[in-house]
């Protein structure tokens, strides 16, 4: 199992579509609960996130710290990744910190443009007032 995260990490694209289709789990995630979308997410490998949610991931997925794929890919300022996560119907607020708290914490305006630009989030909409912690890694 260790292979295909390393697989994730790596953005092992066609090799990961070919154990999905073989059988493995396309949501199969850590002890920790990093998905194999969440992984890719995180460390930037936008072929890979496209391929996993093309075979079914679920872009809404939470790790143990509360954390989304959309989330690493804002933290990240992948706007391919986040453009293809919103498709998929990622939800902006979902986790802690979510995607949204994420662009706004670390000032990224580009990301906040994005996660509002496609009717992401509705006029007015503001963070909780709360700030999130910091972003760390997957494992």
């Amino acid at each position: 199992m260790n292979h295909l995260f390393d697989l994730a990490r790596r953005g092992g694209a066609a090799e990961l579509a070919g154990n999905v289709t073989a059988g493995t789990p396309v949501d199969l995630a850590t002890e920790k609960g990093d998905t194999l979308l969440i992984l890719a997410a995180y460390h930037n490998h936008t072929r890979t996130v496209t391929t996993l949610l093309g075979l079914g991931a679920d872009p809404d997925r939470i790790n143990a710290q509360g954390r989304t794929a959309l989330a690493a890919a804002v933290f990240r300022q992948n706007q391919e990744a986040v453009e293809a996560l919103l498709e998929a119907g990622a939800d902006p607020r979902r986790g802690q910190p979510s995607a949204v708290e994420t662009a706004e914490f670390f000032a990224l305006p580009e990301m906040t443009a994005l996660l509002s630009g496609g009717n992401a989030l509705s006029e007015g909409d503001a963070a909780d007032g709360g700030v999130p912690g910091r972003l760390s890694p997957p494992t």
